[in-house]
């Protein structure tokens, strides 16, 4: 017989358990009809864990030169996957996972740039821990089309892609310093420097986003509660850059670059009616495609401030003009000038005697300038002109970075200095602004790069950059004085930009050479250590183009001057960009010969003989990639007319290209080499029998065809 405690305790758990079932089943009764746990919707928890969202990608707004050449744009690169998870195929006929990590990651290893063995690890440890894909860092990503293609050639199991884009620059080091740069942040592109910032609101991207409810292998529902957001492409931004004189301004700093390997190149075309910049560069430079290393992030040309020198001097007395001081034809005695304890200096310290002001603008007489600021303008009136031509503010320009000079004004010699370019600092764009109203009659323009910005839709124009008059400091008489002194400059007998006279085209300007100040006071000495510079417009008496140049720190042979870097960049851009805008020439020369007599460069380098003969003859042709000189033709000690050919002879002769040769220059060679020489036709040569590159030995047969031009 159970005892009664026996019978409590079976009541005890017979409770207990019908208590635990009820609050179970009530718990259960209460989900069911709530779909909620610990205030999370059941619902929604299950919706949201089998809803896949997508991003779509938009593109960023292109970038546009005046004339619509592509500057910046997206383009599509690829990242590499493997699908590691057996189960992603279960439902497939093929695999659809890696089913062979040593065949894959053979295959792959050589087409990504990494070892077989990496691959095969990062695929087998991806594998153990249970993990769905393994992508190969930076190696896998930012492949090309070219490359995605080549991969998916090998139609290897498990190995897919990721579409995403990437910021190009077409053009690479092409304005960059203009259209800066955009990098990709966690799938977003975001401009950094230049227009790409500057613009960012409008050539920002709106990605879109697509979702909707699948299974653990990722497809579809049959009811997938799809939600799609579209896409919003950004606006393109169109330049005032003309890529056709931004080409002419790259390739003429490149030369200067390769071969004076100065400290900087800063250069800018203006038109000056309208404030355009259509061209802009700077030295060093960088590739926004590729920014590994890159020695110089600075836009210098708007940001760089330093003491302008001579350049200074075409406000000097354009303000002296203006305020109906000065007389072109009175006089003053140069080499010297004495104030408040300190004596002003020429360049040619004993000075040219008693000239004319006028003709002390062409020579560029520091002792003019100072008289002219100190004496007949004065101290407070000059101060005035030099705000009148925003010489103390930025300029404005559609750019980010810019920066400004100080006018130091607070002592006489700074007060005197100022006027000459000494002691005061500027940046180019301020020099170039003030400049404006020089060239445009008195009007000054605000400078600008950005001209127009469009819908990457439908190609409505959003918004339009108008020329902008920010200032009239001098009357269109002043102007036309300036220009004309200006034009004194280069073309002048005394002119110190005679360097810099075009072939087809008045120039007017003036030369700089700005002393470089070194820590604890003073400036660098030394031949080299100056920024040569030149500020200028043609054609002088309707000027088009407004140009900026300027060198720091070239390095120069006993024989060149400071100005030869900065005047092959202007000669060659003026010239190529006025005859590119179809600006008809405002002067005819007759062809100046010269004669020069030939120099010995025997024995010596042939690239310096080369670059040295090349300052006073048009055809220069070397014979043989020997780096040292065994003879010219004439020979040296010769008087050689300019126009004739020099053929520089190396230690390793090798027969040149001689079609279009004179009789007489191929003469010279056969002669030279003992050739025996066999010639039909009369004119210029139109075919040879020894091809290029021939070994050119004595005793050789050269037969020529000579044909007469049409």
């Amino acid at each position: 017989m159970k005892s009664s405690n026996t019978h409590k305790g079976a009541a005890i758990l017979i409770l207990l358990f019908s208590a635990f079932f009820l609050i179970i089943t009530g718990r259960f009764l209460y989900i069911q009809s709530t779909a909620e746990i610990e205030g999370v919707n059941l619902n929604e928890w299950a919706e949201k864990a089998r809803t896949s969202s997508y991003s779509l990608d938009a593109d960023r707004g292109n970038i546009y030169d005046k004339n619509g050449m592509l500057l910046a744009y997206d383009r599509p690169t690829y990242k590499v996957y493997a699908v590691v998870d057996p189960e992603f195929s279960q439902s497939e006929e093929e695999p659809a996972h890696v089913t062979s990590p040593d065949e894959t990651a053979s295959a792959l290893a050589p087409l990504l740039d990494m070892e077989t063995s990496e691959i095969e690890t990062q695929i087998n440890d991806a594998q153990e821990d249970g993990r769905f894909q393994v992508e190969f860092g930076s190696k896998g990503a930012n492949l090309s089309k070219d490359q995605m293609e080549e991969i998916e050639e090998l139609d290897l199991p498990g190995i897919d892609f990721e579409e995403q884009s990437k910021r190009y620059y077409p053009n690479g080091t092409f304005a960059s310093h203009i259209i800066g740069f955009a990098r990709n942040d966690d799938g977003l592109i975001t401009g950094v420097t230049g227009v790409e910032k500057q613009m960012e609101d409008y050539l920002q991207e709106q990605k879109g986003e697509i979702s909707y409810e699948r299974d653990k292998y990722g497809s579809k529902l049959l009811n997938p509660n799809e939600v799609l957001t579209e896409p919003d492409n950004g606006d393109n931004v169109h330049l005032s850059i003309d890529q056709k004189i931004q080409t002419f301004l790259e390739d003429a700093m490149a030369t200067v670059d390769e071969e004076y390997e100065p400290e900087k190149i800063m250069a800018a075309v203006m038109n000056p009616k309208t404030g355009e910049v259509v061209a802009l560069g700077n030295r060093p430079s960088y590739n926004p495609n590729d920014l590994g290393e890159v020695d110089n992030w600075y836009n210098d040309i708007i940001a760089d401030s330093f003491e302008p020198g001579s350049t200074m001097k075409m406000f000097t007395w354009a303000s002296a003009i203006e305020d109906g001081v000065y007389n072109g034809k009175d006089t003053f005695e140069s080499g010297s000038y004495e104030v408040s304890g300190s004596t002003i200096r020429d360049h040619n310290r004993e000075g040219w005697g008693e000239i004319t002001y006028d003709e002390g603008f062409e020579r560029s007489s520091n002792v003019a300038a100072s008289k002219l600021g100190y004496e007949l303008l004065g101290p407070e009136k000059f101060r005035e002109y030099l705000s009148e031509f925003n010489l103390d503010e930025k300029s404005g320009i559609d750019l980010p970075g810019e920066g400004q000079g100080k006018i130091l004004y607070d002592y006489p010699i700074e007060k005197v200095t100022t006027a000459f370019g000494q002691g005061s600092t500027n940046t180019p764009l301020q020099l170039m602004t003030a400049a404006t109203a020089i060239a445009n009659d008195g009007k000054m323009m605000r400078p600008y790069t950005l001209s127009k910005v469009t819908s990457s839709e439908n190609g409505e124009v959003i918004s339009e950059k108008e020329p902008e008059v920010i200032g009239e400091p001098i009357s269109e008489d002043t102007a036309i004085k300036m220009r004309e002194l200006l034009g004194r400059v280069v073309s002048g007998e005394n002119g110190t930009g005679s360097p810099f006279e075009l072939k087809d085209y008045s120039l007017g300007g003036k030369t700089g050479t700005a002393q470089i100040p070194k820590e604890g006071g003073g400036y660098l000495t030394g031949k080299d250590n100056h920024i040569f510079s030149f500020l200028g417009m043609a054609p002088v008496e309707d000027p088009e183009l407004l140009m900026y140049v300027a060198v720091k720190q070239p390095n120069l042979d006993v024989t060149e001057t400071g100005s030869e870097p900065s005047s092959f960049i202007v000669k060659s851009v003026m010239e190529n960009s006025l005859h590119y805008l179809d600006i008809d020439p405002d002067q005819e020369k007759e062809p100046e010969v010269k004669e020069k007599e030939v120099k010995d460069y025997v024995g010596k380098s042939t690239e310096k003989a080369e670059k040295d003969l090349k300052k006073d003859f048009k055809n220069v042709t070397v014979v043989g990639a020997g780096s040292e000189v065994t003879a010219t033709l004439p020979e040296a000690g010769t008087n050689v007319m300019t126009e004739q050919r020099m053929i520089l002879v190396t230690d390793e002769p090798v027969m040149p290209d001689i079609q279009g040769w004179s009789l007489r220059d191929v003469q010279e060679l056969a002669e030279h080499f003992n050739l025996e020489l066999e010639t039909m036709g009369d004119g210029y040569v139109s075919n040879q029998n020894m091809e290029e590159g021939t070994a050119l030995r004595e005793g050789g047969y050269l037969v020529v065809e000579l044909t007469k031009p049409e």
